[in-house]
């Protein structure tokens, strides 16, 4: 059974995991403000795009464009896929990076001929132990994602796309539903589906406007679903980082409530062990007591 010093070591070095944790969870809750703030001042441009590629649905709704299927007889798209993995740069978060890599690992075994485009060091490293090949790792940190940095993937990515490399285009990333659930999921970015953009009919004011387009309706849709997909990307490694840092909050405060109960136990554990230590003192201290008395009469 351990002594009151090594169980007040024990409880010092909880204390002081506790500090780190409770560090981790503000740092968390900090960082996922700041990015849930910053994705809901860009939402508003992203929403005007889309909303302007369904006005162009409805001016023509057969408009040709490389990154639609066809309007109808569209075959099966089953040539090389692309998949963007959105991870990490470390664990301390739950299941998070795991469901993304089960979730990518799944695309890969239904799909083999799929190249992958990792962000994150996670992913890069998990990929790398287990030798499964990676087509691009962006070097740059998940952390605090830019729309800088979401132009670069996407101009990548499109390029490949544009040019026959890649014929379908996934994304895996976490989505943040609400405020509380957080879920990975796959995706398909690249080609679209027209009813995706097909809008109801709006009012008789706004069927009735006709718009000239320049140089031509399906140049124009092209140049918007550009940075329609740039907008896309970024929106998704946002969301992954505001549930990373949600799924780090979960798991620091896990921590923390762990620690107090290890407190807890602890703390009755040293109660115990002092309480016994003093009363062998005691005990010690009366047997000694006796003995003397025991002496003296003799002697006497």
């Amino acid at each position: 059974m351990p002594n009151t010093k090594e169980i007040k070591t024990h409880i010092n070095s909880v204390r002081e995991t506790q500090k780190i944790t409770n560090a981790m969870y503000l740092i968390a809750s900090t960082k996922l403000r700041k990015a849930k703030s910053e994705l809901d001042q860009t939402r508003p441009y992203f929403h005007a795009l889309q909303a302007e590629i369904k006005r162009i649905f409805r001016t023509d709704k057969e408009v040709d464009s490389k990154y639609f299927y066809p309007v109808e007889g569209s075959a099966a798209l089953n040539g090389t896929y692309g998949c963007l993995v959105i991870t990490a740069d470390k664990g301390l978060a739950g299941a998070y990076n795991l469901n993304v890599i089960r979730e990518t690992m799944q695309l890969l075994s239904d799909h083999q001929d799929t190249k992958l485009f990792v962000v994150g060091e996670y992913g890069r490293q998990f990929f790398s132990q287990h030798h499964i090949p990676i087509e691009r790792s962006f070097l740059y940190t998940a952390q605090n994602p830019t729309m800088h940095r979401a132009r670069e993937i996407s101009a990548i990515l499109l390029d490949l796309f544009n040019a026959g490399e890649l014929d379908k285009i996934f994304v895996v990333y976490t989505d943040m539903k609400n405020g509380l659930d957080a879920e990975a999921v796959s995706t398909r970015l690249l080609p679209f589906h027209r009813r995706q953009f097909t809008a109801a009919a709006g009012t008789p004011q706004q069927d009735s406007v006709s718009f000239e387009f320049s140089p031509s309706i399906s140049s124009v849709l092209d140049n918007v679903m550009q940075s329609y997909v740039s907008g896309f990307i970024y929106s998704a490694l946002v969301d992954s980082f505001c549930s990373e840092q949600n799924a780090r909050m979960t798991a620091m405060d896990s921590a923390n409530q762990n620690a107090e109960k290890i407190l807890s136990d602890l703390s009755v554990q040293y109660n115990r062990v002092r309480q016994a230590a003093i009363t062998q003192e005691i005990t010690e201290v009366s047997s000694g007591a006796k003995a003397q008395k025991r002496k003296h009469s003799r002697e006497a």
